[in-house]
């Protein structure tokens, strides 16, 4: 951490994840300073300190005991952009990572094929649209995260009796997605496009097994032995651990799409995901702003993600001198 006024700072509520980063940063002598979201605090006299700044701050705080870290990452996040910083996965972006009806609607408005989703914060809300709800949906929170909290579900009486049981599942928001389930081949699996300055940097096939904890993070899902993932398993069944491939025969006019997506939500560094349904759509359902890469399948592309990443904040630096 440096004594004067760094370069860059890097707002983050998980160290783990960002060991990586922080090293790559080191290496390539940036000068950096970590700002912890967890136990923070900030003044509206408060003069923007760096140069360049850099979110994150992820959805699924809340399921590692840091619920309060996100509502504290936005508001500094929204005073430091009133103060003029450039900051890279901004208030803006992170609020759209934050509700995934607001990614839905993004992609609807797009024209791209994306899942149905109806947002609630009341079980009996969802009656109004019975006729409309095809069975199985799936249920997930509308901040979600790490694959936290969802469920495929059978029924409006299932909903009810999951939120009955549970009165805590509402957190953290109190806002919830029943979503068009998308029937496809677990063993294929979901495709994520991790993208860097609006280009893409690499994809990978995901083989989910059925799972819903999709996290690229090696400290969640690691190559090989169990990881430290916080997320609760949504899986009762004994299920493989999920797999990470490097995809470098990705449809280009996949990439196209996800281009327009990125472009469109103002994502500088992040993630789109999409699926292949058994009756042949491709649908993509998720935007990312919190990107954990991947050493393992970026070294199949011949590079480390974290120097690429480096690249850009010298890039952006450069132009906000």
């Amino acid at each position: 951490m440096t004594t004067t006024a760094p370069d860059l700072i890097v707002l983050h509520e998980h160290p783990e994840w960002q060991k990586p980063l922080f090293a790559a940063l080191q290496r390539r002598g940036v000068s950096f300073e970590p700002f912890d979201v967890t136990r923070a605090a900030f003044s509206n006299l408060d003069p923007r300190r760096a140069r360049l700044y850099f979110n994150q701050a992820s959805p699924s705080a809340y399921i590692r005991g840091n619920t309060r870290a996100v509502p504290l990452a936005l508001a500094y996040m929204r005073t430091l952009e009133l103060l003029g910083a450039r900051v890279l996965n901004g208030a803006g972006v992170f609020a759209l990572e934050l509700s995934k009806s607001a990614q839905a609607t993004l992609l609807r408005t797009l024209g791209i094929d994306c899942p149905r989703s109806i947002t609630f914060n009341d079980v009996g809300a969802l009656r109004a649209y019975e006729r409309d709800i095809r069975w199985p949906s799936l249920l997930k929170p509308d901040q979600g995260g790490s694959g936290a909290r969802i469920a495929v579900v059978d029924s409006l009486a299932q909903i009810e009796a999951l939120f009955a049981a549970d009165p805590n599942v509402w957190l953290p928001d109190n806002l919830f997605l029943l979503q068009e389930y998308l029937p496809h081949d677990p063993n294929h699996g979901i495709v994520r496009l991790e993208f860097l300055g609006g280009e893409l940097l690499y994809a990978m096939r995901v083989v989910t097994h059925g799972r819903f904890n999709l996290c690229p993070s090696p400290v969640c899902n690691p190559d090989e032995d169990a990881g430290a993932c916080e997320a609760p398993p949504q899986q009762k069944v004994e299920a493989p651990p999920v797999e990470f491939h490097p995809f470098p025969e990705v449809p280009q006019d996949a990439v196209a799409t996800a281009t327009r997506i990125v472009r469109a939500a103002k994502l500088d560094v992040g993630g789109i995901e999409y699926l292949e349904t058994d009756g042949g759509r491709r649908v993509f359902y998720d935007i990312n702003a919190n990107s954990n890469l991947r050493p393992s399948v970026a070294a199949a592309f011949g590079f480390d993600p974290f120097e690429r990443v480096v690249d850009f904040f010298v890039r952006q630096l450069a132009t906000n001198g």
